[in-house]
């Protein structure tokens, strides 16, 4: 029987606080952007994670193409209006992401090298990155992803980018509240994002967040993020600008959201933890979650089906198909099941090269075959709402025992 009500892959959960201080924005009238909330959550955020300046932004994007466009402008000198910051030179960037990681290189007129993706994070590859600056050495800035709330193999990359006299840019959209040997993903970038789209570990229903310790960055993107406006009695403007800054009512969600982190953290890696149990007996694996030093945030559970145990499948551009046979299955025959109950269960993120927008794009990989397009084969994303009951994830897993029988 399906379930009367809808099980998400990731819906907010609301406590109560954020009406206090959506009030607040409303009785005060700062219902713009500029207010106490907004001044408020990027004091808590950088002392939460631990940089030294937060700029509050109207989403991830915003907050990746702001840092995108700083970089480039360190990397390469300013550039006439409009042309963007990036014309003519290459990026390295995660491959197994989703777009909006990627997106704002080409908003700043850059070309996207994709990097392959490693088996024991899921997120980009140190040897393919190494491989990539062999291919293009004169590349400046990288940007990488911490998937699904797993923090990437950090260290090596961060070696490797140093090496070679790299910006580092951390998409930490999935990863907020995960930390890497003891310290906050966010941090070890040069210029970092993170996301409080309605999905994430904490919402403000959007909005979110460049993370940096260099002051002047973050100055920058406050001027750039309000358009660009010049410190003159008139409304004047010397450079392109963006209206970027983040609500005073969103940041009021956001700062109610914010003690319930831990919290929202505790209750993913519960519904991780009870799907890694209770499926232990199927020829699946769960999303890696990195070395012992290393702590995600569980935002998505996530499984991987034996190599073995696939069942006869066929994707095309927009469609698939399948056949079903004992001991067997797919991810889009455990998806079909999944919708059956009325739950909502997602594909990996599809690989960037395999998108039809980057099909011509350079892609680095270290063997034969690509690490990632293997991984969105035989991957596929759980209901992980952390209002799930466990009886409902029971349900979950039954059919997902079902489609291998």
């Amino acid at each position: 029987m399906p379930f009367e009500k809808k099980i998400y892959l990731s819906s907010p959960t609301m406590h109560g606080e954020e009406l206090k201080y959506v009030t607040e924005a409303y009785e005060t009238n700062w219902m713009s952007t500029i207010g106490a909330n907004i001044n408020s959550v990027e004091s808590e955020i950088s002392k939460y994670v631990g940089c030294r300046s937060a700029v509050a932004l109207s989403c991830g994007t915003s907050a990746l193409h702001m840092a995108i466009k700083y970089a480039g402008e360190k990397a390469y000198g300013s550039t006439i209006p409009g042309k963007g910051a990036l014309r003519g030179h290459h990026v390295f960037c995660s491959d197994m992401t989703f777009d909006a990681s990627v997106n704002p290189v080409v908003y700043e007129c850059g070309t996207p090298v994709f990097i392959d993706t490693e088996p024991d994070t899921w997120n980009m590859s140190p040897e393919a990155l190494e491989k990539a600056f062999e291919q293009f050495p004169e590349v400046k800035i990288i940007v990488f992803a911490h998937l699904y709330g797993t923090p990437s193999r950090i260290d090596e990359l961060m070696k490797i980018a140093r090496e070679h006299g790299a910006i580092v840019i951390e998409d930490a959209a999935e990863s907020l509240g995960a930390t890497y040997h003891g310290r906050q993903t966010g941090t070890f970038g040069d210029y970092n994002a993170i996301s409080f789209n309605g999905n994430k570990i904490i919402t403000g229903s959007s909005g979110g967040m460049m993370l940096t310790d260099d002051e002047d960055a973050a100055a920058k993107v406050r001027k750039w993020s309000t358009q660009s406006r010049d410190n003159a009695p008139w409304y004047q403007h010397s450079e392109l600008g963006y209206n970027y800054r983040m609500s005073n009512v969103i940041a009021g969600v956001i700062r109610g959201q914010l003690p319930h982190l831990e919290e929202h953290i505790a209750r993913k890696k519960a519904v991780y933890e009870r799907y890694r149990e209770g499926l232990k007996d199927l020829p699946v694996t769960m999303n890696p979650t990195g070395d012992e030093e290393t702590t995600p945030n569980y935002w998505l559970s996530c499984l991987l089906i034996d190599p073995d145990a696939m069942c006869k499948w066929n994707r095309t551009y927009s469609t698939y198909s399948y056949e079903s046979s004992p001991g067997h299955s797919c991810p889009d025959e455990i998806l079909d099941a999944i919708a059956a109950l009325n739950a909502e269960g997602r594909p990996i993120w599809k690989p960037m090269h395999m998108q039809p927008i980057f099909k011509d794009n350079p892609f680095i990989k270290v063997t034969e075959e690509s690490v990632g397009e293997d991984i969105f084969a035989r991957g596929l994303c759980l209901p992980s709402d952390n209002k799930m009951l466990p009886e409902e994830q029971d349900v979950i897993m039954d059919a997902i025992r079902r489609c291998f029988r």
